[in-house]
């Protein structure tokens, strides 16, 4: 029972380290969803140019999306105009980081990795958009579908109504969407920490490029978001891992999982799904190259991380309340608002809506935009997701054809009537 002592001990070092951070990040995460309306990408990004590009770039960053929650969106962004480039460059920028995710990144791995890691995704992201466009330019934008915007009612909302937005965005969405991958990621830090010798890493020798390509194999096809691979990051690097490997993981994974991959090649077609992959994996590696070969490795240093835990005193106090609060917030959402969510689905049910079946949807933003689009039918009253059960009940006369365009535009399973 020892090493299950330490496993839980080494999870809750590294989640007292995080909470802080994240509590602020998804406030943060929050501010943007309610205050930045998705009509702003539309119109910066549906050109078929560079600059494009570069805003799709510049947006994607702070977003705080992960891999499968930005699919639709950037679906819904190409059938809109935007060049396969942006779409490129917007779905290897926007789960790469995140404004949550970059705050939690300081609280672990430190400012400069805090700083590195939105810098490689903007070059890394630019790279693959321009790279993208330079190879399909003779290729034509797929015909344009009916925009739809996360905040329709924006301008008619009051204070109240936005900030019950930003906390309810933050603290329920957020958490429901991210807090399973983070706590996967804690977990299997402490089992890192425990079951990983301390110099597994020398079994590799000096040969970087084959750890990097190794953490390639097991990162690109794994679902892990940008926050839950940060545990995951600073347990590897405390066995021994450069700063540059811990990068690649960090970058690559978030950036890339089977599901996102399989839209991409569906949507965009296989030549640019090849170009997707090579220019993400080139872009992780060179940065990580660049890490360990040019940069100061006590900028990178974690080894002081494990006497996090023995501090003592107010400030640690402190951390152990975030801690908790964030605790009762991600209960909140993953078991008090799913009941709500069953509840609302089964009134929905009795109301004779039309259930259609429909796979692909991972978090509260594949649903939000699910819903917006189904809505945007003119034979459509009112739409209900469930996410849960991946289920959309309609109201209204859709036809089957309508809803099935609607659904694959943004690259999910229509499944029919259930």
């Amino acid at each position: 029972m020892g090493f299950i002592k330490e496993i839980i001990a080494t999870i809750f070092s590294i989640f007292n380290e995080m909470s802080i951070y994240l509590l602020l990040g998804f406030l943060f995460a929050g501010i943007l969803h309610v205050l930045v309306p998705q009509r702003l990408f539309s119109k910066y990004l549906s050109k078929n140019n560079w600059i494009s590009v570069l805003y799709a770039t510049l947006f994607g960053i702070p977003l705080p999306l992960c891999s499968c929650g930005v699919i639709p969106t950037a679906m819904a962004l190409y059938k809109e105009g935007a060049s396969k480039g942006a779409v490129i460059s917007f779905l290897i920028a926007t789960p790469q980081t995140g404004v949550d995710s970059i705050i939690a990144t300081y609280s672990l791995l430190g400012l400069p990795f805090a700083i590195v890691r939105p810098i490689v995704a903007l070059f890394t992201a630019l790279f693959a958009g321009l790279t993208t466009n330079a190879f399909t330019s003779n290729e034509k934008t797929s015909v344009s579908i009916t925009q739809v915007d996360n905040n329709p009612t924006d301008g008619k909302l009051s204070l109240a109504q936005k900030l019950k937005g930003v906390f309810h965005y933050g603290y329920v969405e957020m958490m429901e969407d991210i807090g399973k991958m983070l706590l996967l990621g804690l977990v299997i830090a402490g089992l890192i920490t425990y079951f990983v010798p301390d110099n597994f890493f020398m079994l590799f020798g000096n040969n970087t490029i084959l750890t990097m390509l190794l953490v390639l194999l097991v990162a690109v096809p794994m679902y892990v978001c940008a926050t839950g691979s940060i545990p995951i990051a600073i347990a590897l690097m405390l066995k021994g891992m450069s700063p540059g490997t811990a990068l690649v993981l960090l970058m690559a994974g978030p950036a890339a999982n089977i599901a996102s991959m399989l839209v991409i090649g569906k949507v965009l077609g296989k030549k640019t799904f090849a170009l997707y992959l090579t220019t993400l994996v080139f872009g992780a590696i060179t940065s990580g190259l660049i890490i360990d070969n040019f940069l100061p490795a006590s900028w990178f240093d974690v080894s002081n991380f494990t006497m996090a835990a023995h501090h003592h005193g107010g400030f640690h106090c402190f951390k152990v309340i975030c801690s908790l609060v964030l605790i009762a917030l991600f209960i909140n959402a993953t078991l008090l608002h799913k009941h709500e969510e069953t509840k609302e689905k089964a009134d929905t049910s009795t109301q004779k809506a039309i259930a259609f079946k429909i796979n692909g949807m991972r978090c509260n933003n594949c649903k939000n935009n699910v819903a917006r689009t189904i809505k945007s039918l003119t034979s459509v009253q009112e739409v209900d997701v469930s996410l849960g059960d991946g289920i959309a009940y309609v109201k209204g006369n859709p036809t089957d054809e309508e809803v099935k365009k609607a659904v694959e535009a943004l690259g999910f399973e229509f499944k029919g009537r259930v």
